[in-house]
């Protein structure tokens, strides 16, 4: 008999599943020649036609193993959570998710033990193997190594000259915006930033080297550091591809880069490009504007459910403005879409007008404003109430004129969507009445004030529990009326969230609906504190508020709520979870 144990059992299978008969399975483990386990399945594939699954199935009940499909299985961002690309790739693992204290992994060969045992350490977790074809393991690991494979920038550097010590040979040499290093420099930065989910690009210019920064999460990075002698040529580069003056330098200048046109890799992206001139040369920012993106529906974009709720049926009302207020890259134009697309019906008409335009939604009428021509806000927002729309969506209110026909069009029948910048809610009412609203006009058209930010979530895959002392269980008990575990970031990291930590954002809102007492308010001329406490009265949750929300359903930490919105003022308490005025207390006055 010269078949080992392991492989009679695995035939033996196939001739209980109904794949082999009685005479041939005989024949099969009657030979006297010594067969290796890959000799034996070529043979049961090659004469008696076992299909690649069949095998399987009967190599998995010799092994007790349960046998997969790799097909059905659905490969995202935390299947390399706990073991990294590299070693999956060398032992031919695929992870394929989380079940308890168990990391469940899929194998093609059950007869290296090894492997198991070193996932087990590297992973800190017990291990439930499955099955799978060799095949379809190498396919899906191949596909999620190659879909976009970061290339780095070892080779333009070098190509740039970095190691010569001589500064004119360096731009004697690719001093050209034209040169193919410098192309291939600038496609390679725009690139890596998309790759790492960026959203900013910064080029800046120092004495004796250029940096280049990419914010992520939030958060600025140190990508690259080139030669001064290569910075102008960059940025000549990309002003060529944002279709600016190459030969002025000491102005600031706005543009934008189609980057579609400038690769081959069906990155579809824009950019929306600003140059300044600063202290050692000019520089440049650039926000990564994702035309694969799709806007997120609602709920997944961080709203309360009291939150939530409210502002579904705010939406819905035929005519009033709302308004969305937030620093840049605060989420605002990401939830003006989604609010969008959620009324978004055949039944109306909605036009926008945008600088620039994010997303392309399909249903809306969307006007790209140029400014160099004189197509502002005002001007838009005039031809939009000659074309009869139902609801009509201002990028930002920068000036007086834009404001009064925002709030003309909000009191004439539309429903009118916009952004400010400001730091709250409630100080949006002082903003629209610096401008020159008057205040009986703010509170008949307003509808709602909607202040966000986004903080990044804490890491699913590294971060843990403790109980909060001290300072952070006192605000949290201020803020909430709670103490329990709260999560914290690991300091070091893992593989899924690249040892940051950190991994997304979650937007934070303060949502502040007009109820008759605010709008008496408004109508009277209150400042912003005043305002604010009445909304807290009406129930309004504020932004620290909301935040101590998020640290204590597990999805960010206590630092970076922090510091991202401080603690609400020592004038407020915390009363069945909504924060209202705390009661000065008056003095009694002395008889005389």
């Amino acid at each position: 008999m010269a078949l080992a144990r392991i492989q009679t059992s695995i035939v033996k299978n196939l001739l209980d599943m109904g794949h082999l008969s009685d005479e041939q399975f005989k024949v099969i483990t009657s030979t006297d020649e010594d067969m290796s386990g890959q000799a034996v399945e070529s043979l049961l594939a090659d004469s008696y036609k076992i299909t690649q699954f069949q095998l399987l199935v009967a190599k998995g009940r010799a092994f007790d193993l349960s046998p997969i499909n790799i097909r059905s299985c659905m490969v995202n961002e935390m299947t390399y959570a706990k073991l990294e690309k590299d070693f999956c790739i060398e032992n031919k693992v695929l992870p394929l998710g989380f079940c308890g204290d168990f990391l469940i992994v899929a194998v093609s060969n059950p007869f290296d033990l090894r492997v198991t045992t070193k996932i087990q350490e590297i992973s800190g977790m017990r291990v439930s193997v499955l099955l799978g074809l060799e095949q379809q393991i190498d396919k899906v690991l191949d596909s999620q190594v190659d879909k976009y494979q970061s290339e780095g920038f070892g080779d333009v550097v070098e190509a740039l000259g970095e190691e010569y010590e001589d500064t004119d040979d360096l731009e004697d040499e690719f001093g050209d915006e034209e040169s193919a290093p410098i192309i291939k420099l600038a496609n390679r930065i725009v690139e890596e930033a998309y790759y790492a989910g960026g959203s900013d690009i910064h080029i800046e210019p120092f004495e004796k080297e250029t940096r280049v920064r990419v914010r992520v999460d939030g958060i600025l990075a140190n990508t690259l550091s080139i030669p001064p002698a290569a910075s102008n040529a960059l940025l000549a580069r990309l002003k060529v591809m944002a279709q600016l003056d190459i030969a002025e330098r000491r102005l600031p200048q706005d543009g934008r880069i189609v980057y579609k046109q400038f690769n081959k890799k069906g990155i579809d992206v824009d950019l929306r490009v600003s140059s300044a001139p600063l202290n050692h040369g000019e520089g440049m920012v650039m926000r990564i504007l994702d035309k694969q993106k799709s806007t997120l529906p609602l709920p997944a974009l961080g709203f309360s459910d009291r939150n939530l709720g409210l502002y579904r049926d705010l939406i819905q009302r035929p005519y009033g403005m709302i308004l969305h207020c937030g620093p840049t890259g605060s989420g605002k134009s990401m939830t003006l879409y989604s609010a969008l697309n959620e009324i978004n019906t055949p039944d109306l008409c909605i036009r926008t007008a945008e600088d620039p335009i994010e997303y392309t939604l399909p249903g809306l009428l969307q006007m790209q404003m140029q400014r160099k021509i004189g197509l502002t806000f005002a001007n838009a927002l005039r031809s939009f109430l000659r074309q009869d729309p139902d609801v009509i969506l201002v990028g930002e209110i920068r000036d007086k004129e834009t404001a009064g026909i925002a709030v003309e069009a909000a009191l004439t029948g539309h429903l009118l969507f916009s952004t400010l910048h400001t730091n709250d809610a409630p100080t949006t009412i002082s903003r629209l009445t610096e401008m020159g609203i008057e205040p009986f006009m703010i509170s008949a058209s307003l509808i709602c004030v909607c202040a966000q930010r986004l903080m990044r979530r804490v890491c699913k895959s590294c971060g843990s529990a403790y109980r909060p002392e001290g300072n952070e269980a006192q605000i949290i008990n201020k803020a909430l009326t709670w103490t329990g575990k709260i999560q914290q970031a690991n300091m070091d990291g893992c593989p899924s969230c690249g040892g940051k930590g950190y991994k997304g954002r979650i937007g934070i809102h303060e949502l502040m609906a007009t109820s008759e007492e605010l709008i008496k308010a408004i109508n009277a001329g209150e400042e912003a504190a005043v305002l604010k406490r009445i909304a807290m009265r009406n129930g309004m949750m504020t932004l620290h508020q909301d935040s101590m929300l998020k640290v204590k359903e597990g999805l960010t930490t206590m630092a970076e709520s922090i510091a991202t919105v401080p603690p609400d003022m020592e004038q407020y308490e915390v009363d069945h979870n909504v924060l209202v005025p705390k009661k000065k207390k008056i003095k009694p006055v002395p008889e005389s």
